[in-house]
Order: C-alpha cells, then structure tokens, then sequence
C-alpha cells in the first residue's frame, strides 16, 4: 500500500528536514523523493520556483515549506505541534517567521562559500553581519528556551529552529571565524543538544549526514 504523501526534496536541505522533522514527530506515513532544484518545466509544474521541498498529497502538490507545516497540523492534528490557544499558537508561528526571515535568510548568503567551496565578496560579508547580530539578539527577545524554543511543549517552531540554527552558527564561524550563535544567543547550544536527543532528530540527523557525504562524493569526482 502507498502513503498518499510524497516529500520531495533532498536531505541536506534545512527546510526539506524541517517539515521531514514534522512529519516524523507527528506520526505521519510519508515517503521520500530525492530530488534537486530545478527550473524545467516538468520540476516547475509541481515546484513553481524550482525550490525543494514541495510535497505531493492526493489532492495535488504543495509547495513552500511553512505551507507544507500548516498542512501537515490541520491534516493531522494529533499529536498537536501547534498550541490550541491561539495567540500562543500566532507565538509559535511567529518564532518560525523570525527565524527564517531574520536569521535563515540573510545566513543563507553565506552558505556558499560556508558549505560549498564558492566566495563570499567582502561585501556580502559586511552586509550579513549585522542582520544577523540584530536578528539574535531579538530572538533571545522571543524564544523561551524552557526548555523549548517556544515553552514546555515540542512544537513546530522547534522543528524550524532545529534545523536553521546550527547553520547560522556553522557559517558564521567559517566565514567570520566566530560563532554568532555562541556570542548573541548562548543559551541556544543547550537547547539544540536537547533536540538532538530526539529519536527523530536522530533520524534526520543521520540522512542529512549520509546525503552530504554523498554530496561531497560526488563533488570529488
């Protein structure tokens, strides 16, 4: 019997193991498609930006990975990765758009030469930092850290944290030689441990690790 959900993406992707984490910490069946970004037709007939991850489900194919989050929650909302109160779920939702939009993305300019042998222009680097330092220290203003990043309960917003953090922390060390992680938010590096303890980080943990060993495999060649 096939599971009526697809992920689709490929497991070195930080969104693709956030919504994987939810899936998996929700009990969802699913299977995995490796795939990669691209701009062919037949890729964006599914994926309209040629970006990973996207998912497909009975009804169609979504795309975007905080709508594949909501989707997962209200699909199957138990166990709940969202609170029931709504301005502490609004509280969950907004840890997740910080993240990614304060911290994720300006990080992600980094990535290049962080994590794939490109360069960085010394322009970038100039820009990058301060939007950074800026976007740690307003999220120490939002996390709780008790010991979630959201309260006592496991939620979605961990799932994003989880899997965009340590790439901030790991750029920021190759390409400035510090850890912005480290200096602005301390608190963050027993948290993450925390996750990692998780059967289901584990798993994810493991695949991402696999995935970018094969990655840098084949780069060799």
């Amino acid at each position: 019997m096939t599971t009526p959900i697809t992920l689709c993406g490929f497991a070195v992707s930080n969104y693709y193991n956030k919504v994987k984490l939810s899936l998996l910490e929700k009990n969802v069946p699913f299977t995995e498609v490796e795939v990669f970004p691209s701009q062919s037709e037949g890729f964006l007939s599914e994926s309209p930006m040629g970006k990973v991850p996207f998912m497909r489900t009975p009804k169609g194919v979504l795309s975007e990975s905080q709508v594949l989050t909501e989707f997962i929650e209200d699909s199957w909302p138990e166990p709940p990765l969202f609170p029931r109160d709504p301005f502490a779920r609004a509280r969950c939702r907004e840890l997740i758009e910080h993240l990614e939009l304060h911290l994720e993305l300006p990080a992600r300019r980094l990535y290049g030469q962080a994590f794939f042998g490109a360069t960085v222009s010394e322009e970038t680097r100039k820009e990058v930092a301060p939007v950074l330092e800026k976007g740690l220290r307003s999220l120490g203003r939002l996390a709780r850290f008790s010991p979630f990043v959201a309260g006592s309960d496991f939620t979605h917003a961990d799932c994003a944290a989880w899997a965009h953090l340590p790439l901030v922390s790991q750029a920021t060390r190759k390409i400035y030689e510090r850890d912005f992680l480290d200096e602005f938010l301390p608190q963050a590096k027993a948290y993450l441990a925390l996750v990692d303890q998780r059967p289901h980080a584990q798993r994810v943990s493991a695949d991402r690790k696999a995935a970018m060993d094969a990655y840098l495999s084949r780069a060799k060649k």
